[in-house]
This record gives C-alpha cells, structure tokens and sequence, in this order.
C-alpha cells in the first residue's frame, strides 16, 4: 500500500522571509475562498493557514523587538512620528 504524503515538500516548513510567507497565506486563503476544495483539503489549507500565520506574527514581534532595542535612549522608547516630506521641505 502506498503511503500517503498530507504534506508537499514546500509546505513542511515557512518560508524563509517574511513576504513569502504572507504570499503563500493569500494564495491558502484564494484556494479556501475558491470553495473547490474537498473538506480533507480544506481543513489542511486552513491549518497550514495557522501555522503561517502564528509564523508571521513571531516574525513582527522578532522585527518589532529589534526596532525598540535599536531606538531605545536613556529615557526608553524615542520614537519620532513620522512626517511625509511637504512640498516647501525641499525647494528653498
């Protein structure tokens, strides 16, 4: 008897960065809302889904820790809001 395979080789691990793991969980969420999936197939979409997703939220909080670690000053935090550069900004 052949042994079945649930997961394909690309999807046993996240992708390496974060883009590609937010593309891959569109393409999950285009297949689950094309609703031509099989119930077997689209409870393993969906727990893919999960596991991308709890993947992407590690990595912001990976990223976030960083940002605040490298703007962190004596008094904590020192963020800045950011402004958009105006039209009288550059041409004085």
């Amino acid at each position: 008897m052949a042994e079945r395979n649930d997961k394909p080789d690309d999807e046993a691990a996240p992708p390496a960065d974060f883009a590609a793991t937010v593309e891959r969980l569109e393409g999950l969420v285009a297949r689950l809302e094309a609703g031509e999936l099989s119930l077997e197939e689209a409870l393993a979409a969906f727990e893919e889904g999960v596991r991308l997703t709890r993947d992407a939220q590690r990595r912001l909080d990976e990223a976030e820790l960083r940002v605040r670690t490298l703007t962190e000053g004596p008094e904590g935090v020192e963020l800045e809001p950011f402004a958009p550069p105006t039209e009288d900004d550059g041409e004085r």
